[in-house]
């Protein structure tokens, strides 16, 4: 009789860790203090994303327009998912550094100009624009079309 309670314990105890790993997958990591986690509807053609416009029931609490680019970075699974997807109108949420996107001023078109450095002893210094990133988390198809580049 007691291998059978034993066994029936050791069938529960499976069933209990089954049931409650699909919850703990759903779980989002945690965003570190120098990080914040966005959603930004758009175009991925490569590892490049181009922001799209933003509609009036998503909030647009960061200063991302229309326009803007970003240097993705993820999971392979998922890279390869978006690169699928390429040329199709998807929402991307992952983690980017806080202030990374309000470098310089916004002069419209998807144009930003950003301060550069100023040159020391006669050097001109580093004069490729520095690329905003994005770990990329997720992504979901949404409704639209991306432009023809």
């Amino acid at each position: 009789m007691r291998p059978v309670i034993a066994a029936r314990l050791v069938l529960f105890a499976l069933f209990a860790c089954a049931v409650g790993l699909p919850l703990a997958a759903q779980e989002t990591k945690p965003v570190p203090k120098d990080s914040v986690r966005v959603s930004i509807p758009g175009c991925a053609y490569g590892y490049v994303f181009t922001a799209g416009p933003r509609n009036s029931d998503q909030p647009g609490s960061l200063e991302i327009t229309e326009g803007m680019r970003f240097r993705m970075n993820g999971p392979k699974k998922v890279m390869g998912e978006i690169k699928a997807h390429e040329g199709s109108m998807i929402e991307i949420t992952g983690l980017m550094k806080k202030g990374q996107y309000k470098e310089g001023v916004n002069i419209g078109g998807g144009v930003r100009i950003s301060p550069g450095t100023s040159p020391t002893s006669g050097s001109i210094g580093n004069t490729t624009p520095s690329q905003i990133m994005i770990d990329v988390e997720s992504w979901r198809q949404v409704d639209g079309a991306c432009k023809s580049r």
